[in-house]
């Protein structure tokens, strides 16, 4: 544990200018980014007595072991700086937008040239519109259901747009009128995409213009004797509608806003937000916010604006958490420096943007509901919080306890080996940071030397440590990018506790590789699996843990969780090196066009299932040769049966089986030893 006085900067050093400050961890990592009016006034808070900070606060500052700044000319410099700051450096100890469930969107992929409506969860991207998002999945296909009949747009994936393409014939949708069936050529590219908008200005909230539009070409059909055109018009206004009062009235004047409201403890804070488009809501979103400071209500409002409307693309509007910035946008207290952010989202908007507290009416009303929403969902992530922290917390002090390591393993990473008889060796390498996974740290590996167990885990672990010290020794050289910028390099951190799949032969072949790159600090055990038995270097015998200890249960999720990540990659090496031994012998194939073949299709399935056609459509494959290449992977188990094995003697359930293939016929094939 550092402490704070030893990088304090020297008194009058730093400016009293507005800026933005990084804190970094001995490695240089910056773990918290922070924007001042005056940096000297905000800086020095963090060093007066530790023991009067907030736990939080003070857990930071003894674990920096550094602080830099940056001057700006204005405070709307500083907020953008900030925002850059955080994203490109994920600080660890900074206020974090976490969702606190995968809500589902309704996208509009604009950026094909015929546009699809599909339902959409994760990050947002570019190209594609996103209405919602909605409490339920059910919600968007009853929503989408009805409104194809008005709309008939595609929602078909691409593989079944191709296939219908080709075939000349459209699916079921188009049959039965809810799919204008562009695949097949019934409508243009244009007249699909103006379908596409026509749906697009519906969801935004031009609903008034569109039922308007569509009385008077009801009206015009009946008046020109087209009754079934008429009647067809009827039932698409009613389809509209019934879709408009799925959606409630909130706000009576077509209100364009975004109601937020806070539930919070010392710790975190849940957020909820109502997203108002003409008066109705259109979606509903939340996150779970993780404290650094005893932050107010106003700082938490600073917060939210940042990050959920910070980095909005000029083209689309729409900001990285995926969200428009509204004309209108109520919270419960407004931040010390309202005017300054207020111009940011002008700025970000191109128009007027009103910030403000609602005071009575509709909008108070709306603002009171939104907040009993953040109370739910806050009561309800607290009693999921309890349970996880204090099984992951007793989980890290009983391993802690039981190795006898001189700190609790806040990061653990788990190396597995994967290989079929000593062919295709492979390597995961899974990091766990607080008893949590952290994918993006994940790692894989193709192992060229080590052909058993063993010697492929020394390899990969020489190879991962390896790395780590370099990457240690370009960030203590004072020119280096990495220590001016403080960006992570591929391998900068190393584990408190490294984790091998198996038991004291892989042990034992891990320790020897840390021991010859002179790595002392970080401890190494196994776990076998036969018996989960832990193993440490140089102990005879095993640790054993209870059965139901979370200590045990937490080493098994990572060992799991690296088997896994080991098993999908030797799969995938695996199919691509049947498919080039496979396409070997196949005569006018050379080394070019079969690397050509495998970036097309990528596997053995989908080789096997390209067309003649499709084939030929690669570079430097010619009919005849696509023809070898087809007879070459032929799958036999799909062969037609010859005809002189037929019998006409009945067959009983036995034999019928077996002429099938049940099952077990392919149960060995495909099992892979680590």
């Amino acid at each position: 544990m550092a402490d704070p006085s030893t990088y304090r900067p020297a008194v009058g050093s730093i400016p009293e200018s507005p800026g933005v400050y990084r804190f970094r961890d001995p490695s240089g990592r910056v773990i918290y980014v922070g924007k001042a009016k005056s940096l000297r006034q905000r800086l020095n808070s963090y060093f007066a007595d530790v023991a009067g900070l907030h736990p939080r606060t003070r857990q930071m500052v003894t674990t920096a072991a550094g602080v830099d700044w940056t001057v700006v000319g204005t405070e709307v410099e500083a907020l953008q700086l900030e925002y850059n700051w955080i994203k490109e450096f994920d600080p660890r100890f900074n206020v974090r937008y976490r969702d606190d469930k995968s809500y589902p969107s309704l996208a509009v992929t604009l950026n094909e040239e015929y546009p699809r409506l599909q339902v959409m969860r994760g990050p947002k991207k570019k190209g594609v519109r996103y209405f919602g998002p909605y409490a339920h999945a059910w919600a968007i296909r009853e929503t989408l259901d009805t409104l194809t009949r008005v709309f008939p747009a595609r929602t078909c994936s691409n593989g079944v747009f191709k296939r219908a393409g080709q075939i000349g014939r459209p699916c079921l949708l188009g049959y039965i009128g809810k799919c204008a069936a562009p695949c097949v050529g019934r409508v243009s590219a244009d007249e699909h995409r103006g379908i596409v908008d026509d749906f697009c200005d519906f969801m935004a909230g031009k609903t008034e213009s569109m039922i308007k539009r569509l009385e008077r070409e009801m009206a015009a059909a009946s008046e020109a004797l087209e009754f079934e055109k008429a009647a067809r018009l009827r039932d698409d206004l009613g389809a509209l509608r019934r879709a408009l009062e799925k959606q409630a009235v909130v706000l009576g004047d077509g209100t364009d806003a975004d109601v937020v409201a806070f539930a919070q403890d010392e710790l975190e804070a849940a957020v909820q937000v109502f997203h108002v488009r003409g008066g109705r809501v259109r979606g509903q979103r939340g996150w779970i916010v993780d404290k650094v400071e005893a932050v107010t209500t106003g700082e938490l409002v600073e917060q939210f604006l940042l990050q959920v409307y910070g980095g909005v693309d000029e083209a689309t509007g729409v900001g990285e958490a995926g969200e428009a910035v509204p004309r209108e946008v109520l919270v419960p207290e407004l931040p010390d420096d309202a005017d300054v952010y207020v111009e940011l989202l002008e700025e970000l908007r191109g128009g007027r943007v009103s910030l403000r507290v609602p005071q009575r009416g509709d909008k108070r009303s709306l603002l009171e509901t939104v907040e009993r929403n953040a109370k739910e969902a806050f009561a309800r992530h607290r009693v999921k919080r309890a349970s996880d922290l204090t099984a992951r917390s007793l989980a890290l002090s009983e391993l802690q306890e039981a190795l006898e390591l001189p700190d609790a393993p806040l990061r653990i990473e788990c190396i597995d080996i994967s290989h079929v008889q000593g062919t295709n060796v492979v390597a995961s390498m899974v990091v766990f940071e607080d008893g949590l996974a952290k994918k993006s740290d994940y790692r894989r590996f193709s192992v060229a030397e080590g052909t058993d167990d063993t010697a492929a885990m020394a390899e990969v672990v020489r190879r991962r440590f390896a790395r780590h010290l370099k990457d240690e020794a370009d960030r203590r050289d004072e020119q280096g990018v990495a220590a001016e910028e403080g960006r992570p390099r591929r391998f900068a951190y190393p584990p408190n506790l490294l984790v091998v799949d198996g038991g004291a032969p892989q042990v034992a072949a891990a320790s020897r590789s840390l021991t010859e790159l002179g790595i002392v600090d970080v401890a190494v055990c196994g776990l076998a699996k036969r018996m989960e038995e832990v193993w440490l270097p140089g102990d005879n015998d095993p640790v054993i843990l209870p059965r139901t200890s979370e200590a045990l249960y937490l080493l098994q999720r990572v060992r799991d969780e690296a088997h896994r990540f080991a098993i999908t990659y030797h799969r995938q090496k695996r199919s691509t090196s049947m498919l080039v031994s496979m396409l070997d012998d196949v005569p006018g194939l050379g080394e070019s066009r079969r690397k050509a073949l495998m970036k097309q299709f990528g596997s053995l399935k989908r080789l096997r299932a390209a067309t003649v056609e499709e084939l030929t459509a690669v570079p430097g494959i010619g009919r005849r040769t696509a023809e070898a290449v087809q007879a070459a992977i032929a799958d036999p188990a799909a062969a037609p049966p010859d005809p002189s094995e037929a019998t006409t003697a009945p067959q009983g359930p036995a034999e019928r089986g077996s002429r099938r293939g049940g099952a077990g016929d392919t149960a060995e094939v495909g099992r892979v030893a680590s």
